[in-house]
């Protein structure tokens, strides 16, 4: 083969090669059938999803602070009690046995107190009567009427009746600290006994009984014993949700949420956010557990106005709502009014330099045009464009596969207008 024929298959071949670096590179120049969606005006409602229980808002555990047997238990799970109600009878024989024994010990301390006092008084008459004694031997020592064995004599009889008063003075002392831990006593005693009896500290409904009549039951006063019933106030419920770490930054106190209640098909209950957790449910002591997703513990309380009709022609006790019953809250967490939108398929991002650009594709005069966004808010369905397009531009919403990897500025397509 010729040096002539070689050159024109080699530039054959660059052409060749040419061609189809270009076809991969550049826009295609064959149509490519899309859909597009307007950008229009709407407003949108951001939202965080989350599952919990229902539970009171206030629920007391009733513990026994005493040890001892349940001799009366007047209610049974579901009454309804007010507050001073009377709950629970602990046997009482060992604390009221308990209490005479520190009253008989008081007593006993105060006829101490009153023998000291006595001997008190007995101590300083004797200390009266040795001090005049030492004043006359000391003025008929110094006359040189006594001797220094009677001069010492009297000194050490003052010297002694001083020793016996103040020995008196401080039995006096002893006997009153003695009453004051006898009465102390006493009053431990006494509270004891107390404990015995359990009254109820709200008004609310027994929602848990752990104990029955006849049954023991282990207490201190130092720190919770058994817990022998529950009572909630059912007329205020919450549900308590755990939300995730990538949301929780967009709740706040006072949140509006739409509540939906397994027990009730087709109800969507109002209510608002009352508590945020500041700290994550899976922090330990120790630190974190880096295996497990971080949550945190928002409760919303629900309003009773939007579960109103459900009470009907009950009385003021009654609750629709158990504790332990599954919802699934959405947080109403922004609201934008009247925000230029598009469908969120239609976002999607590409390679400018050296990181990705967020935009949409416009399709214009029968190509795909890229414009990059800014964008806010979102909802289920559409996002907020704060800047980059304008009302009525008709951007790329399909099929995902394009939008997402193959389209590029330019590419020509034949658009369809997508369906609601």
């Amino acid at each position: 083969m010729n040096k002539k024929k070689r050159l024109w298959i080699l530039g054959i071949a660059l052409i060749v090669v040419l061609v189809v670096v270009a076809k991969i590179a550049g826009p295609r120049t064959e149509d490519t059938a899309v859909t597009t969606e307007k950008t229009e005006r709407r407003d949108l409602i951001e939202r965080v999803s989350a599952s919990g229980k229902i539970q009171p808002e206030v629920e007391v555990n009733i513990t026994a602070e005493v040890s001892g047997q349940i001799l009366s238990l007047p209610v049974k799970e579901g009454d309804y009690v007010r507050k001073g109600d009377l709950l629970c009878v602990i046997n009482p024989d060992v604390y009221e046995a308990a209490l005479n024994r520190a009253t008989a010990s008081l007593n006993s301390m105060r006829s101490s107190l009153a023998s000291a006092r006595a001997q008190l008084v007995q101590a300083e008459a004797q200390f009266a009567a040795a001090e005049r004694a030492w004043g006359r031997t000391q003025q008929l020592f110094e006359d040189q009427v006594v001797s220094q064995a009677e001069y010492d004599s009297g000194q050490a009889s003052f010297e002694t009746a001083k020793a016996s008063r103040l020995a008196a003075e401080q039995s006096v002392l002893s006997a009153e600290y003695a009453i004051s831990s006898a009465e102390a006593s006493v009053q431990e005693a006494r509270d004891n006994l107390s404990r015995t009896t359990l009254r109820a500290p709200q008004s609310g409904t027994v929602t848990a009984l752990s104990k029955e009549e006849g049954e023991s039951v282990q207490g201190t006063g130092f720190m919770a014993g058994e817990v022998i019933m529950k009572v909630s106030d059912l007329q205020a419920m919450e549900v308590n949700l755990e939300v995730n770490e990538s949301d929780i930054v967009r709740v706040s106190l006072g949140d509006r949420a739409e509540v939906e209640v397994d027990a009730y098909l087709k109800e969507v209950f109002d209510g608002e956010v009352s508590e945020i957790g500041n700290t994550a449910l899976n922090a330990m002591a120790t630190g974190f557990s880096m295996d497990q997703v971080t949550n945190f513990s928002v409760k919303v309380r629900l309003l009773e106005a939007s579960y109103a009709h459900l009470l009907g022609e009950r009385d003021s006790t009654y609750s629709p709502f158990r504790p332990g019953m599954s919802a699934t809250v959405d947080l109403l967490t922004a609201k934008e009014e009247s925000a230029l939108s598009v469908p969120i398929q239609a976002v999607t991002t590409r390679a400018k330099e050296s990181e990705s650009e967020l935009g949409v594709f416009v399709e214009r005069e029968g190509k795909a045009v890229w414009v990059p966004i800014e964008t806010g808010i979102q909802d289920s369905r559409y996002i907020h464009v704060l800047s980059g397009l304008s009302e009525g531009d008709a951007v790329v919403t399909g099929p995902y596969e394009y939008v997402s990897r193959k389209l590029e500025d330019g590419d020509v397509v034949t658009a369809t207008e997508a369906e609601e």
